[in-house]
């Protein structure tokens, strides 16, 4: 009887070769990224805008001007808009319950207390309000340093549904919330509010009104427009964002989730 041949055995802890039938190579992710992109993620403005800079000559890569639209740019490039050289920054987004005598700017010559002071030194990025809320007013305020979404949220266009809950010196007649639901003219447009009711029916001094419309003031000016005095003023919702657990004067960054859905209604 033949003795059958004998395959030597592995010895302990080799590896056996990889079979290179089948096998498919792995390309390195790319590191560059578009200019525009590198601009608008920068806070500057959104990558349209961004476009015509480029066109227009104001941007410098490494010192060269650069005119070329779908350039890309390492993460080494020194990348300037004039004498500001631009920042390729972390995207943070939060949402402020803003309190009285505060402003909405970032500074003010005046030095008065802007919605920044709330925030403090808890971001070495530099956050920007996402529209504005007058000093009196209360309510949902976004800042963030994300200045293409910051250009979506505050365009009529996107129709971004904010809520403000109004507290007037005298009963509002319902004639008069008839003909603010039906449009009333300011600064030359006319204004229709997505929705206006009573917002306690027990105390028709308060309204809620839903409205998308950007100019400044506008809910103040609607109703002393009919001869109505504010009183009070309360934003409640900023496009699907509500002050739920967030007390006035505090904050709290955007999930995940949130900053997804304010792209997707975008």
């Amino acid at each position: 009887m033949k003795n059958k041949k004998r395959t030597p055995s592995k010895s302990f802890g080799q590896k056996p070769k990889p079979r290179s039938r089948g096998l498919k190579k792995t390309q390195a992710a790319d590191p560059r990224i578009r200019l525009n992109k590198y601009i608008a993620n920068a806070g500057i403005c959104s990558r349209r805008e961004a476009d015509v800079l480029i066109r227009n000559g104001a941007i410098k890569v490494n010192g060269q001007i650069v005119t070329e639209l779908g350039t890309k740019v390492m993460p080494g490039d020194i990348v300037m808009y004039g004498d500001q050289k631009l920042i390729n920054e972390k995207k943070i987004y939060v949402l402020l319950n803003k309190p009285k005598d505060y402003i909405s700017t970032v500074d003010d010559p005046r030095e008065r207390k802007t919605v920044l002071h709330l925030i403090g030194n808890a971001y070495k990025e530099r956050l920007y309000p996402v529209g504005r809320l007058d000093r009196n007013t209360t309510g949902l305020l976004l800042l963030t340093n994300d200045g293409e979404l910051t250009k979506k949220l505050t365009h009529p266009s996107h129709r971004v549904k904010k809520i403000y809950h109004v507290h007037l010196d005298k009963i509002l007649k319902k004639g008069d919330m008839l003909r603010i639901a039906h449009g009333i003219e300011i600064g030359g447009e006319k204004v229709v509010p997505d929705r206006i009711e009573y917002a306690n029916p027990k105390n028709k001094k308060e309204a809620g009104i839903e409205l998308h419309s950007g100019q400044n003031r506008i809910v103040r000016r609607i109703f002393e427009h009919l001869g109505y005095r504010v009183t009070k003023l309360d934003r409640v919702l900023f496009a699907g964002l509500t002050k739920k657990d967030l007390p006035r004067g505090k904050w709290r960054q955007l999930s995940e989730k949130e900053v997804s859905y304010l792209h997707i209604i975008t």
